[in-house]
């Protein structure tokens, strides 16, 4: 296994930190605060080609793979201290681009990929219902044919980039008692008849991220926007969170690497009874423990890309990376709120706002309880 980078990738990572702290950054206290989602770094990430990242270049992507995919997220959140918007790219990314890539027709890649690529389009799935969260598949979201149509029925929560989706990946099934063989995917467009948002949710952390509810009253769904068979849902949906947990968390690695910069650099300029506080060994011990979830979180997430790459099984190692980094990412937030003091819970320290970030990654994308089972699950267990 070879990480190092070329000369072309590392162009590319500087780039795209580059224009990341150059743009993204400004006002972000108060879009936090305010909940705001900045539409105009959104477009201004279509110009880079971040929200076709990993889309074939033939159809509207920057066509990177998977592991050049995980170093460009890494630096993004390195160098872009919005959670939110990255959460929000992520979720466009792996659950409506690369669907539409790898199981749309030709005619639903026309129409769909150039403007979701692009930046001018947003993009999400609703699969998560308020009793069906962990236990997905037992949805109650109805398709029924009729006519050469499918008329939806149901609700979905939790559905990120929602008040602002252009158009969404809604998983219903057609015949509850097949259990998940039942599941089917359909492409659902912004202003169709029957489709509404329902009320912007609240979040504790992700709050540039937007989130909402959509409902569905014999929303007709004309045939062609059936993305996949009928039935194929399940598979469609599990591929898709095997891309969105291998590479959701790749920017939190870039988070971790600012982190852990931000408390060293305090640690030696902080003073206490006469010495710099990172002479302290229960403020050094944190340190070496930041740094090493860091590396250790890193190299799972390499690996796992280049699995993918290589054409290789990585359904265990997305689980994992999604475990590990997920709870890293949260101590480490921890550490450097301890390490800074009462500044590092101060909202001007933009520190607090990491930890409310970085909780919520415990749950989306399953659970880390939910990433234990699928592992064991995986072991025989």
């Amino acid at each position: 296994m070879d990480f190092s980078w070329s000369d072309e990738q590392r162009e590319m990572f500087q780039a795209v930190s580059a224009f990341a702290r150059k743009e993204l950054n400004e006002g972000l206290i108060e879009r936090d605060r305010e909940a705001v989602f900045n539409r105009a770094g959104w477009k201004q990430c279509g110009q880079v080609g971040l929200p076709g990242l990993t889309v074939p270049a033939e159809l509207g992507g920057t066509g990177a793979d998977a592991l050049t995919a995980v170093g460009v997220l890494e630096k993004l959140g390195y160098a872009c201290r919005d959670n939110g918007l990255t959460f929000s790219l992520n979720a466009h990314l792996w659950t409506a681009c690369m669907p539409l890539a790898e199981f749309g027709t030709d005619e639903q890649k026309r129409k769909f990929l150039p403007g979701l690529c692009g930046g001018e389009w947003i993009g999400g799935n609703a699969m998560s219902e308020p009793g069906s969260g962990s236990d997905a598949f037992s949805m109650r979201t109805t398709a029924e044919k009729r006519q050469g149509r499918y008329v939806l029925n149901g609700g979905k929560t939790w559905v990120t980039n929602a008040p602002v989706a252009d158009v969404l990946v809604v998983y219903a099934t057609i015949d509850r008692a097949k259990g998940a063989a039942g599941v089917t995917a359909f492409l659902v467009e912004k202003g169709t008849p029957g489709f509404t948002v329902g009320r912007k949710l609240d979040k504790m952390g992700l709050r540039t991220s937007p989130m909402a509810e959509v409902f569905f009253d014999n929303c007709e769904i004309p045939e062609e926007n059936l993305l996949g068979k009928e039935g194929s849902g399940s598979q469609l949906f599990t591929r898709s969170m095997t891309w969105e947990r291998g590479c959701i968390l790749a920017s939190a690695v870039g988070s971790m690497q600012r982190l852990l910069e931000t408390s060293i650099k305090h640690a030696r300029e902080r003073k206490q009874f006469g010495q710099a506080i990172g002479k302290f060994q229960q403020v050094s011990s944190k340190i070496v423990d930041m740094k090493l979830r860091l590396e250790t979180a890193r190299r799972l997430l390499y690996h796992t890309a280049w699995l993918r790459d290589q054409g290789k099984s990585s359904v265990m190692e997305a689980a994992l990376v999604k475990l590990h980094i997920s709870e890293a990412w949260v101590k480490t937030c921890e550490d450097t709120i301890q390490i800074h003091g009462g500044y590092g819970y101060m909202t001007e320290s933009e520190i607090e706002r990491e930890l409310r970030d970085a909780i919520g990654s415990r749950i989306y994308s399953g659970t880390s309880e939910i990433q234990r089972n699928l592992i064991a699950a995986l072991l025989g267990l």
